[in-house]
This record gives structure tokens, C-alpha cells and sequence, in this order.
């Protein structure tokens, strides 16, 4: 039993990434680089406006050359690459972000492809998947690095561990299981990938030292599928109906709380465990691409 399980909270470890971001922009400016980031937001979609508010937001506070274009729903494809192209001729633009999901008649795979991977600061271009399977420097998608960065800070031993990944999307899942399998400190771990058709999930998950779930299923993780003293990190955000708030729901994870609050060594909070994460290296990634562009 766990009765003072750690809590690995995101916002000290986003705060110190943006305070090691702050110093590298003081860097750049003399040399006439100001890093630059512009999102296109297509559409009307309710989550995606508070997120890419979020996003315009930190990123100004730290100096950035930020932009955000609002795009009407019934913007083509067409003209949607068109503009793509236009920000990876900009020199001034150095993180193309396109915000998903994007309307119907849309192909965000296209428009994915078309990002310079130069520039594809949310990591997911085919180039740098490609690198980050093979090892190779390149963006990594922003939630699994921020996941990377969180083990870090609060000096979780990954090497020889058994992670358990549960969830296999191209945002999180897969590049989570490629990160940390790789042969480095933050790696060598021996990984399972589970998803919606591994039968019994919980005999993996109850092997897990390392569990990190992105099922994208409110509290489906419980204190059942959790081994006594593993670590949980959970990247699921949901919103379930509650009537004793006052804006009618609250956010839960994919995992059970308090249900597993007992067994574990360390657990990320929802809200505020892996969520300030993914904008923080989203800025990160911007502000290395801005220091690539010098070389």
C-alpha cells in the first residue's frame, strides 16, 4: 500500500521549460532571429479555439513573433495547402502548427505531409515519426515529450522497467511506446502497447512499473488493472456530466483517481498532470526549429 503516493504535477515542470526557452530567445535576438509560430485554425470548433487561445497566449508572454489564422469552415483543401506552402516559404515562420481536427472534405493526413518538416513543430510529419523510430534528432510530437520530460523532473528510473502504454494513436500512443524503448536514459525500457482489441488488457496493465494511459475513456483504468507501487500517468482528458457543478461536468482522466490513489508510487493529476506539458513543447520545438534556422 501507497498512502503518500507522489503527485507529478505539470506546471513546475512547463514553468521550468519555459524559463530554460526564456534565455535561448534572449540568445537569438541578437543575432536577428525572433522565433515565430503561427497556428491555422479551420472552422468553428469549440475545443480547438480555447487551445489555440491557450497557444497564442504563452507564446506571446514570451516573445514570440505569434499568429494565428482563423479560417472559415468552408475553406478548401486546396487553398488550405496553398497557404501551408506560403508559411513554409516564410522566413519569419519558423513552427507551422494546423490545428485538428480539421472540417470534413479535409484530408489532415495531406495537409500534414505538405508542413515542411522543418517546420512541423507538432511532430507529426512521416519524416519525423521516421526519425524519432529510428533515434535520429527531430520534433517529437508535443504530449509524449512533455510525458518524457515529467519523468524526468521527478527522476522516475525508466531503464530495464516495464511501461505499458495503453492506447495506440499516432499523437500519443505510438510515438509514446517509440520514445521509450529507445537506448537512452530516458528509455531502455521494455514496452507492451495496448489497445481496444488486446483481450484481458488488465493482464498487461498489472505488469506495468510504468503505465501511461491514452485510451481516451473516462476512469476505464482501475485500481484492478494497477500493479501496487507503479507509476500512472494519464493523459486522458474527459469531461463527464456532473450536476453538482456549476458549469454542469467535470474533467477526469482515463484512470480512476482516487480508486488507484492507494496503490500507486506516483500519479499525474487531471487537470493539471500531462495537459500544461503539451504547449510547453510545443514552444519548445518552436524554439529550436528558430535556432536550426541559424545553422
Amino acid at each position: 500500500m501507497q498512502n503518500d503516493p507522489l503527485v507529478l504535477r505539470g506546471k513546475p515542470v512547463s514553468e521550468a521549460i519555459k524559463s530554460d526557452l526564456e534565455s535561448r530567445i534572449a540568445a537569438l535576438l541578437p543575432k536577428g532571429v525572433k522565433p515565430g509560430l503561427t497556428a491555422v485554425l479551420v472552422g468553428e470548433d469549440p475545443a480547438s479555439q480555447v487551445y489555440v487561445r491557450s497557444k497564442e497566449r504563452q507564446s506571446a508572454k514570451l516573445g514570440f513573433n505569434s499568429q494565428v489564422l482563423r479560417l472559415p469552415t468552408e475553406t478548401s483543401e486546396d487553398d488550405l495547402l496553398a497557404l501551408v506552402e506560403d508559411l513554409n516559404q516564410d522566413s519569419e515562420v519558423h513552427g507551422i502548427l494546423v490545428q485538428l481536427p480539421l472540417p470534413k472534405g479535409i484530408d489532415s493526413q495531406k495537409v500534414i505531409e505538405a508542413i515542411d518538416p522543418e517546420k512541423d513543430v507538432d511532430g507529426f510529419h512521416p519524416v519525423n515519426v521516421g526519425k524519432l523510430v529510428l533515434g535520429l534528432e527531430g520534433f517529437v510530437s508535443c504530449t509524449p515529450a512533455g510525458i518524457l520530460e515529467i519523468i524526468k523532473y521527478y527522476n522516475i528510473e525508466t531503464e530495464g522497467k516495464h511501461v505499458v502504454v495503453v492506447g495506440r494513436s499516432n499523437i500519443v500512443g505510438k510515438p509514446m511506446a517509440n520514445l521509450m524503448i529507445q537506448k537512452r536514459a530516458l528509455g531502455n525500457a521494455t514496452v507492451t502497447l495496448v489497445h481496444t482489441r488486446t483481450p484481458d488488457m488488465s493482464i498487461h496493465t498489472r505488469q506495468a512499473d510504468i503505465l501511461i494511459a491514452a485510451a481516451g475513456a473516462p476512469e476505464f483504468i482501475g485500481a484492478d488493472m494497477v500493479k501496487d507501487g507503479a507509476v500512472v500517468i494519464d493523459v486522458g482528458i474527459n469531461r463527464v456530466d456532473d450536476a453538482s457543478k456549476e458549469r454542469g461536468y467535470r474533467l477526469v482522466g482515463d484512470v480512476d483517481y482516487q480508486a488507484v490513489l492507494e496503490k500507486v508510487s506516483a500519479i499525474t493529476p487531471v487537470p493539471g498532470g500531462v495537459g500544461p506539458m503539451t504547449i510547453a513543447m510545443l514552444l519548445s520545438n518552436t524554439v529550436k526549429s528558430a535556432e536550426n534556422s541559424l545553422k
